[in-house]
């Protein structure tokens, strides 16, 4: 990825593609983010695989997200807490988990992960951009 492109957002969201839930949370930030200042990886695609190797992730059963902000990886509910700071609307009250302890917070997070495909499915399909929101994802 071009440092021009990595220049140009604050923040890089590495999600999972195939996840329903990851989806759904993307197009939630797309329509709720305070500006458009996140770019998103899917970890299917070459550069977030190279990403969630580089910060130890297994892109082939990733069970966390990771969040990059300002040289800073995040992962499981810290990933939560730094992509909230990003949105408005419903996502706001996330910030209130900063005040319950951060193991039972990833605990909490762990099993919704690792039951995620489970509980919310799985993609057929690859969501697709619309031509505004392009360049905000590496493919």
């Amino acid at each position: 990825m071009g440092k021009d492109r990595m220049r140009k957002y604050k923040a890089i969201w590495l999600f999972d593609g195939d996840c329903v839930l990851c989806n759904k949370g993307v197009q939630y930030t797309l329509r709720y983010e305070k500006s458009a200042s996140i770019q998103f990886i899917a970890i299917q695609s070459d550069e977030g695989r190279r990403l969630a190797l580089e910060y130890h992730v297994d892109p082939d059963n990733p069970e966390t997200f990771l969040f990059l902000e300002h040289g800073t990886a995040f992962t499981k509910s810290d990933a939560v807490l730094a992509l909230s700071k990003h949105l408005t609307g419903p996502a706001r009250i996330a910030s209130v988990l900063r005040f319950v302890p951060k193991p039972l917070r990833d605990a909490i997070y762990g099993m919704l992960a690792r039951n995620r495909y489970a509980m919310f499915g799985k993609t057929v399909t690859c969501m697709v951009p619309d031509k505004d929101q392009r360049d905000r994802f590496v493919l």
